[in-house]
C-alpha cells in the first residue's frame, strides 16, 4: 500500500491508498520537533484502531514545512524500509513541469493540487485551496502549473484581527444569517464570510479575463464547502484533491523509473 503524507503549515495528513481507494486517513497538528518514533506510535495505534494492516510499500510526501521532512524520511526508513518520494525534490518527477519565472520555487502543495486537478478534470482549471493561505492555482491545457495567487487564509485573517485588536474575540467561521451584523461577533463573521466570497469571485473572474478562455473552478480545503453554500463559486469541490494528486505523482514516478 502507498502512504501519502501532506504536511501543511497547520496540519499534517496521513492517508493510506490501497491502489483503488483511501482506506484510512488521519490528521495531526504539524510540529517540526515531532520525532520519527512519535509519528510511528501515533500512526500505528490509529491503524490498529481502524483494523487496517500496516503493509506500507511506498511513501510520498508533500511538505510546505521543510523542517519536518527529515523526521518523515527517518520514519520511512526505520519503520517502512523505504525511501520516500518528496515532491519538489529533483528525484521526484512531475507529470508536467511548471512554467513560471526562472528561479521560482513552486510550493509542493500547489504542484500536487495541479496534478490531482488535471488528472480528474483536464486542463484550463483554477484550483482554489482554503488552507493556512488561500491559494489560486492556474492549470494550463496540458496540465502545467503556470502561476496563481496567494492570499491570507481565513483562519489566519481571523487570528490577525484578534491579535491586532484586543477588543475583538476569537470567532468561528460560519455563514451569517444577514450581512449587517448587530453585534461584534456577527460583524466579524459577516466580514470574513462575505469578504472571502468577494475575494474568490473577483480573483477567479480576473484570472479568467487574463487567461482569455473558459476555465473550470475547483474548490478544495476544509472550508470550501462552507463558502460554496448558497453561492455559485465552484464547478466542483474536491475534499481529497491533494491526496489524489500525491497518488498521481507517485504513479508517474513508478511508470517512469
Amino acid at each position: 500500500m502507498l502512504l501519502c503524507i501532506d504536511c501543511g503549515n497547520t496540519n499534517t495528513v496521513f492517508s493510506v491508498w490501497n491502489g483503488s481507494e483511501f482506506v484510512a486517513t488521519f490528521r495531526t497538528a504539524t510540529e517540526h520537533q515531532r520525532t520519527a518514533d512519535q509519528y510511528w506510535v501515533w500512526f500505528s495505534q490509529l491503524m490498529e484502531h481502524r483494523g487496517v494492516p500496516i503493509e506500507i510499500g511506498d511513501v510520498i510526501v508533500s511538505s510546505t514545512v521543510p523542517r519536518v521532512v527529515f523526521n518523515l524520511r527517518v520514519l520511512c526508513d526505520r519503520y517502512f524500509d523505504t525511501r520516500p518520494y518528496v515532491v519538489g525534490k529533483p528525484d521526484c518527477l512531475l507529470p508536467v513541469q511548471p512554467r513560471v519565472d526562472a528561479g521560482t520555487q513552486v510550493g509542493p502543495d500547489r504542484l500536487v493540487n495541479t496534478a490531482g486537478a488535471f488528472d480528474r478534470h483536464g486542463g484550463d482549471i483554477i484550483v482554489v485551496d482554503f488552507g493556512t493561505a488561500t491559494t489560486f492555482d492556474v492549470v494550463a491545457h496540458d496540465g502545467a502549473y503556470v502561476g496563481g495567487v496567494i492570499a491570507p487564509g481565513v483562519n489566519l485573517s481571523l487570528e490577525a484581527l484578534h491579535m491586532a485588536a484586543a477588543a475583538l474575540p476569537h470567532v468561528d467561521v460560519t455563514r451569517p444569517q444577514k450581512v449587517i451584523g448587530t453585534n461584534t461577533v456577527a460583524c466579524m463573521q459577516t466580514g470574513v464570510f462575505w469578504g472571502y466570497i468577494g475575494l474568490v469571485r473577483e480573483v477567479t473572474a480576473r484570472i479568467k479575463g487574463e487567461y482569455d478562455r473558459e476555465m473550470r473552478i475547483v474548490g478544495t480545503g476544509g472550508l470550501a464547502p462552507l463558502f460554496a453554500s448558497g453561492e455559485v463559486l465552484f464547478d466542483d469541490i474536491e475534499d481529497d484533491l491533494t491526496m489524489h494528486g500525491l497518488t498521481v505523482i507517485h504513479r508517474y514516478n513508478k511508470e517512469n523509473a
